[in-house]
């Protein structure tokens, strides 16, 4: 399982996004993200940019609520050029703005309101959703596991395994510690998102660094 680094907190990209990447360059973490909300279109360029001269998996998530919003986020993503776009429940529109980029897309299951975001949705509901989406062709799902109002988290990641393809489950929100980042690992995420933990220094307790969070946290998503 890996992990990527959003520069984010509260759903919201930071304002130092630029700054913060440059200190993670040799840390072993190649996947990073943002949101669509809380920097100028400029910034995620110009980060969008960092992250792929460095070698490394763009991620764009959308928290926007409206469909309209979604639509033009998907815009946004592929004309950044980021590599993964996750989030979003209008598959077919959003498909038809990403068709002929590079952009792959990991549409939300259930159904996320608010903001922050919680997932609402019963497990058999959400996984329905899992299903339609691959058969829809997209690349995989994001899946709010921890933002779940109905569904237990784990039996939720478990469920979606079964169905959506090796390399497509991202679980993304609220996984903040060593026991949740196992947990998932075990029931089968490929990768999951996380902002707040590593640039707060929450994940590992005492004076670690942001960069040291991220290394632990990269040991615990492979071992």
């Amino acid at each position: 399982m890996e992990f990527a680094l959003f520069f984010t907190r509260n759903d919201q990209t930071v304002s130092n996004c630029l700054e913060l990447f440059s200190q993670f360059q040799n840390s072993g973490v190649r996947h990073f993200g943002f949101k669509d909300v809380g920097v100028d279109r400029a910034t995620l360029k110009a980060l969008a940019d960092a992250i792929h001269a460095a070698g490394g998996t763009s991620y764009m998530e959308v928290v926007s609520p409206s469909a309209e919003e979604c639509l033009r986020s998907a815009e946004v993503a592929a004309e950044l050029g980021v590599k993964r776009l996750l989030g979003g429940t209008q598959i077919d529109e959003i498909q038809a703005v990403l068709a002929g980029s590079s952009t792959q897309f990991f549409p939300a299951a259930g159904r996320p309101v608010g903001h922050p975001v919680r997932l609402e949705g019963s497990l058999s509901q959400i996984v329905d959703d899992c299903k339609r989406y691959m058969d829809k062709g997209c690349a995989g799902v994001d899946l709010l596991a921890f933002r779940s109002a109905e569904a237990e988290p784990l039996e939720l990641v478990a469920a979606a395994r079964e169905v959506v393809a090796p390399g497509g489950l991202i679980v993304s929100g609220s996984i903040g510690s060593p026991e949740r980042v196992r947990a998932i690992r075990e029931a089968g995420a490929d990768l999951f998102t996380v902002g707040n933990a590593v640039l707060d220094c929450t994940y590992v307790p005492g004076e670690a660094s942001a960069v040291e969070q991220a290394m632990a946290m990269l040991r615990d998503s492979q071992n």
